[in-house]
C-alpha cells in the first residue's frame, strides 16, 4: 500500500496585530487575546520559532473565495476614513455597536482569514495539527458584517480544503453561538458535516435542533448551565460518533472560549478541561486538524483555554501550576473598563480550571436521543 507523508509537526499561527488592536473601550473585543496566547506558550517554553509562523493578511482576491468584492472594499475604505458612511452601515452592517469602526478593521480580521487559509492550504498539502487561534469568526456574512465577525475565515478555510481536492471535511463548533455563517455556506453541501453545541436561545437564535442545514448539519441547543458532565456525554452520543462515520479528510475545530462558566457573554458552564476531552478525542478523527479561536470575552479564561489547546496539540504536559513567568502574563491583564470584578486567584496561578461536572438533565438526554434516530 502507498503511504502518505509522515504528518508535520503542529504548527501555531498568529499575529502581532492582535496585541494593538481593539473593537473600542465599550466593546467585549476590547481585551487582548491571541497576544495572550502567544505570550503564555511562549512563558512556558511552548513556542519554539520553527513551530510558529506569522500569519499572512488575506488580499481582496483570495477573501473573493465567498465575500462579495464590494464588502471587502468598504472594509478596506472604512479602514482608511476611520469610520463608516450611511451607505456602509446600511448595506453592509458596519459601524454599528456590534461591528465597530476600528483602527485595524480591515487589517485584523483579513489577518485571520490570512492564517486561517494559510493553515488550510498546508494541511491540504500534508497531514498534521495547526492552531490558528486568531480564526474562528463564524458569524461573518458574504456581504455584511454580523455578530464581531467581518470576515468569515472559517468559510474560507473550509473552501481552500475542498478547492485542494478534499471531499469529506467535519466542522464542529464548540462556541457558545450558532455558526449562522457556516451554515449559510455549507447547507446541502454532502461534503461538509457541521455539527454545533451552542445556548438555546442564545443570539443568532439559528441552530435549533430541527435545523438541519439541508442534511449537513447536526444542531444541539443546550441550556443554561450546561456542565462538563453533560459535555462529556454530548461529546460521546453525538459529536464523536457523527464524526466517525462520516470518515473526514479533514476536521475543522472551533473553540469559541464563550462556554465557559467565567465568560460574560453566556450562560454556560463548562471549565476548560470539557473542550481539551473534546480536541484529544477529535484530533485522531481527521489527518488534518486546524484548530480555530472564536468567542470568548473574559482574557484570562480565553488565554488559559486556548494555550491549553497548543499544549495538547505540541505534545507539552499541562504544568498544574504556572511558572512565575507564565503567571506574570495572566496577572498583566485587565478588563479594560467595564466595572467587571476581579478574576478568581486560579485564573492568575493555574493553566487548568477543577472540573466543572454535574447532573446530565433530561432535556439533554432527550435531545441527543433525537438527533441519535437522524
Amino acid at each position: 500500500m502507498i503511504q502518505g507523508p509522515p504528518p508535520e509537526a503542529p504548527l501555531f499561527i498568529g499575529s502581532e496585530v492582535y496585541r494593538g488592536s481593539s473593537y473600542g473601550p465599550a466593546h467585549p473585543l476590547r481585551v487582548p487575546r491571541v497576544s495572550t496566547v502567544m505570550d503564555l506558550a511562549r512563558a512556558l517554553g511552548w513556542l519554539p520559532a520553527g513551530r510558529f509562523r506569522a500569519s499572512p493578511r488575506a488580499k481582496p482576491a483570495a477573501l473573493a473565495l465567498w465575500h462579495d468584492p464590494a464588502y471587502v472594499a468598504a472594509l478596506q475604505q472604512a479602514e482608511a476614513l476611520g469610520e463608516a458612511t450611511p451607505g456602509m452601515r446600511a448595506r453592509h452592517n458596519l459601524g454599528t455597536l456590534s461591528n465597530p469602526v476600528f483602527p485595524q478593521v480591515y487589517r485584523r480580521p483579513a489577518t485571520g482569514a490570512g492564517g486561517a487559509m494559510l493553515a488550510a492550504a498546508l494541511l491540504a498539502a500534508r497531514p498534521g495539527a495547526i492552531h490558528v487561534p486568531g480564526g474562528g469568526t463564524h458569524h461573518g456574512l458574504p456581504d455584511r458584517a454580523n455578530g464581531f465577525c467581518y470576515l468569515n475565515d472559517v468559510v474560507l478555510a473550509i473552501k481552500v480544503l475542498q478547492r485542494a481536492g478534499l471531499t469529506r471535511i467535519a466542522y464542529v463548533d464548540l462556541d457558545a453561538h450558532h455558526p449562522d455563517g457556516v451554515d449559510l455556506a455549507f447547507t446541502g453541501d454532502p461534503g461538509v458535516r457541521m455539527i454545533s453545541v451552542h445556548e438555546e436561545g442564545r443570539w443568532p437564535f439559528t441552530g435549533l435542533l430541527a435545523d438541519t442545514a439541508g442534511g449537513s448539519a447536526f444542531n444541539l441547543p443546550v441550556p443554561r448551565g450546561y456542565n462538563d458532565s453533560e459535555a462529556r456525554m454530548v461529546l460521546h452520543e453525538l459529536i464523536l460518533p457523527r464524526v466517525s462515520e462520516f470518515r473526514p479528510e479533514a476536521l475543522v475545530l472551533q473553540c469559541g472560549a464563550d462556554s465557559l462558566e467565567e465568560d460574560p457573554l453566556s450562560r454556560l458552564a463548562l471549565s476548560n478541561r470539557a473542550y481539551l476531552e473534546s480536541v484529544q478525542a477529535l484530533v485522531p478523527l481527521a489527518p488534518r486538524v486546524l484548530v480555530l479561536g472564536g468567542g470568548g470575552y473574559n482574557p484570562w479564561s480565553v488565554g488559559r483555554l486556548w494555550t491549553a489547546i497548543w499544549g495538547h496539540l505540541a505534545g507539552r504536559e499541562l504544568p498544574d501550576r504556572l511558572p512565575a513567568a507564565a503567571a506574570a502574563v495572566l496577572a498583566a491583564l485587565s478588563w479594560g473598563g467595564g466595572g467587571r470584578p476581579a478574576p478568581a486567584p486560579a485564573l492568575l496561578t493555574t493553566l487548568l480550571d477543577a472540573p466543572r461536572e454535574g447532573p446530565v438533565r433530561p432535556e439533554i438526554r432527550d435531545r441527543l436521543a433525537g438527533l441519535a434516530r437522524r
